[in-house]
């Protein structure tokens, strides 16, 4: 049933939108191919990986259909992270939002904090906004594809909950003005992206709808659970409606931001006092950590790191990091990444179970580089 290849391309989340502008008109490389539309709507699916449409085939059968490409999330395969990725066209070493969470120095100096992009906060995902110390656009200073569109003439809509309109992460990431059309469930994301091609237009149009749910419910539940299953299907209905009731002149594009593990062995950093011995810092979250270790003792944290997770993590060093292009090829935001970086293996979360109660707690993870992680579905109509 699924048509689904067994590997992606060599196209990646960060290739969609040049592609997306290209296809509209914009001098813009278009690596994905894609053939001239006159309105596009890009449909970005949180969590909703290729592996997973691959074994649950029977719950999806518009998305294992129509799926008939493939592509790589990016490293780190997170949510900020990866929207930044497509949003501005470029791996995070170039737009440098470099994890779920990463240390960072204000433009006016002073020590670094522990900065979280989705929710723009200092210290903890719940702690005080970051809005203030870390202006979205200084942040992340990279133009958006949006920002291109905008300025060429299309017609901007974006279709997500209210509360991202303002949030850090849409101003840092996407950038442009635009229609804004307040989505929270899939009926309100097909009908927002629906009403926003209902009708003809002079100018070009392109929109981007995001749903968030079928991530949050396989964290919680765990990816290929009951709950999950039955989200699933419910976007494979909204796909196969859009499908059939979008203009034909307007491109349909679905992909995602990241797949997803289900979590089997738990490491537990908080409570192995030799894996927090001459460190300042643990950033990132339980499937890849950003370790900042005290001035003069980045090699012995190394040693230790992996010694300690030999087998269940992969453990290198920055300059490791960068001469892989781990994060891309840039080195703009070397000084964001950790000293050490330790990327979780199979079903190993990296967690902290006093610090991080909640990210600690859920089954699902991501931000690894399986494939499991890694590769995402792109679909095109």
């Amino acid at each position: 049933m699924s048509a689904i290849p067994a590997n992606p391309s060599d196209g990646s989340l960060a290739d969609v939108m040049p592609s997306v502008a290209a296809a509209l008109g914009l001098d813009l490389r278009n690596p994905l191919h894609l053939p001239p539309a006159r309105d596009a709507v890009l449909v970005l699916i949180d969590g909703l990986g290729a592996e997973l449409i691959r074994q649950h085939a029977e719950e999806a059968p518009t998305l294992a259909a129509m799926t008939s490409r493939m592509i790589s999330a990016g490293f780190p395969s997170t949510t900020a992270t990866s929207l930044t990725s497509l949003a501005v066209g470029a791996p995070c070493s170039k737009h440098g939002i470099v994890g779920y969470s990463f240390r960072i120095s204000g433009e006016s100096g002073g020590p670094p904090a522990s900065f979280n992009p989705l929710r723009w906060t200092v210290e903890s995902s719940s702690g005080p906004s970051a809005m203030d110390r870390f202006p979205p656009r200084q942040v992340q200073q990279q133009p958006s594809i949006l920002e291109l569109l905008a300025a060429d003439g299309v017609d901007v809509t974006y279709v997500m909950r209210e509360d991202f309109r303002e949030s850090g992460l849409t101003r840092a990431a996407f950038r442009a003005g635009g229609d804004y059309r307040a989505a929270s469930t899939l009926d309100e994301v097909r009908q927002g992206i629906l009403d926003t091609f209902s009708q003809p237009s002079r100018a070009r149009r392109f929109a981007y709808a995001y749903f968030g749910d079928l991530d949050l419910i396989g964290h919680v539940h765990g990816p290929g659970s009951p709950e999950w299953l039955q989200s699933l299907r419910a976007v494979d209905r909204c796909v196969a409606d859009l499908a059939t009731d979008l203009p034909r002149d307007c491109r349909l594009i679905l992909t995602a931001d990241h797949g997803m593990v289900t979590a089997e062995t738990v490491v537990d950093i908080d409570a192995t006092p030799t894996l927090l011995a001459d460190v300042e810092t643990v950033a990132g979250e339980p499937r890849v950590r950003h370790v900042y270790a005290r001035p003069g003792s980045a090699d012995d944290v190394l040693d230790t790191w992996r010694s300690e997770l030999a087998g269940r993590a992969r453990v290198i060093s920055r300059e490791q990091a960068l001469d892989e292009h781990l994060f891309g090829p840039d080195r703009d935001h070397a000084d964001r990444l950790g000293d050490v970086i330790g990327i979780a293996a199979g079903g190993v979360i990296l967690a902290r179970t006093q610090l991080e109660k909640m990210e600690s707690s859920l089954l699902g993870h991501h931000g690894a580089n399986t494939t499991d992680e890694q590769h995402i579905p792109l679909l095109i109509r």
